[in-house]
């Protein structure tokens, strides 16, 4: 999965969806593409004024959801709960334990959460 089609499937076809895999290509390309728009984002109110500010508060409020489906579903991928995103509040411990399960390959064949998305 590319980047275009990883932002695709992430903002089009799985806005909302909480359930199945994401596979670690579509999540890390998510990943990318969202600090590349934040980043770019971030020089708007320089360049254009208080629309800039807005168009950031837009962004970041419109990918909520999916910034939290996507991570969801990756955490399917490797058979664990939605619910351990929950760590994420843990601040350095769990960003490291959501760092190092997020980069793991997820599970052969089915699993609790659906099938495999790489087949």
């Amino acid at each position: 999965m590319g980047l275009s089609e990883a932002v695709e499937s992430v903002l089009i076809k799985n806005y909302s969806n909480f359930s199945g895999r994401a596979r670690r290509s579509e999540y890390w390309y998510w990943i990318l593409f969202s600090m590349i728009v934040g980043l770019i984002l971030s020089f708007a109110p320089i360049f254009i004024g208080p629309i800039g500010s807005i168009i950031q508060a837009i962004w970041a409020l419109g990918t909520i959801i999916p910034g939290i489906a996507i991570g969801v579903r990756r955490l399917h991928d490797i058979d664990k709960s939605g619910w351990w995103l929950f760590l994420s509040l843990a601040i350095i411990i769990g960003w490291i334990i959501l760092l190092i399960w997020s980069i793991k390959e997820g599970t052969d064949g089915s699993n609790n959460y659906g099938d495999d998305p790489k087949k």
